[in-house]
């Protein structure tokens, strides 16, 4: 999801810096070429662990604690999807639609999960909005491959879920003990329903219904999350990490919005600097993440 989502954004913001990020080149497309290349390969790996240790696979699906990050499969997959568009459309519709299909699933069955009371306030964690507001990050590449009703219902439907989500989610933070270190950076999820909501809702439904205040609530969510992480340095690294890059694309790709419709260089400064700060984030984890592997080798 960081590194797709970093390259579509990269994409939607390359009209504010003419010469700087043309698009496809070799600022958005090198992001977009390794998420699609990481997409596959985490994909063939999955599948293998699938047939390996069926059980295991099949236990961390129905934890609802871990269910939630496990939707960023189908939610990465659409991701993918706007990546190829341009390229192999036929490929990224058949994408598009199976990560709708299994996001869907996913959701129908952790709303079983909670119906038959499965599920504990101490199992809900940030990851539960990948899963229920998911449905507002597939228009970024559904509208481009012509699904445009079906992004309206899976963006209405998830923006509609956004609140209760939110409001779950800060009960739990009032209620319960912290989240611990490694899985801190996933609060940073919290970004994504204001930035996505305002800037596919506009799109979608015009400003009447997702007013562009969405879009400044974004930016001081952001401001609190930076001081509630002033220290991620002392954090253990771990897989959550990169709950840090999405997110700050989601921003990124609100503020390339927010500057296109409004013709001032404060807006197009921000929208500059969210984008330096999803890159850098995207490129320290991303880093991060392979040194492991090659020590390994």
């Amino acid at each position: 999801m960081g590194l797709a989502g970093l390259g579509l954004t990269a994409r939607a913001a390359a009209p504010l810096f003419p010469g700087v990020f043309r698009a496809p080149a070799y600022f958005t497309e090198l992001w977009v070429a390794l998420g699609v290349l990481a997409f596959f390969v985490l994909l063939v790996v999955y599948f293998l662990r699938l047939v390996i240790h069926f059980e295991e696979v099949k236990k961390e699906i129905t934890d609802p604690a871990q269910v939630g990050f496990r939707a960023a499969l189908p939610v990465g997959a659409t991701l993918v999807a706007g990546g190829l568009a341009p390229y192999a459309p036929q490929v990224a519709n058949a994408i598009w639609w199976a990560g709708v299909v299994l996001l869907c699933a996913f959701q129908l069955w952790t709303l079983y999960a909670v119906a038959t009371r499965r599920v504990t306030l101490a199992q809900v964690n940030p990851g539960w909005l990948i899963l229920f507001v998911g449905g507002i990050v597939v228009p970024g590449s559904g509208v481009g491959l012509g699904h445009l009703e079906a992004s309206r219902i899976l963006f209405g439907i998830s923006a509609v879920a956004a609140p209760f989500v939110v409001a779950l989610l800060a009960y739990r933070a009032m209620t319960r003990p912290p989240l611990p270190a490694p899985l801190r950076p996933s609060w940073f999820i919290l970004l994504v329903p204001p930035s996505l909501i305002y800037a596919h809702g506009v799109a979608l439904f015009g400003e009447s219904l997702f007013p562009e205040n969405l879009y400044y609530v974004a930016l001081a969510l952001l401001v609190g999350l930076l001081v509630y992480a002033r220290g991620l340095l002392r954090w253990p690294f771990a897989t959550a990490w990169w709950s840090f890059t999405f997110p700050l694309d989601a921003l990124a790709y609100a503020g390339a919005r927010y500057a296109q419709s409004h013709d001032s260089p404060l807006w197009k400064a921000l929208a500059g600097v969210t984008l330096l700060l999803a890159t850098a984030f995207v490129a320290f984890v991303l880093v991060r993440s392979l040194v492991p592997v090659r020590r390994a080798h």
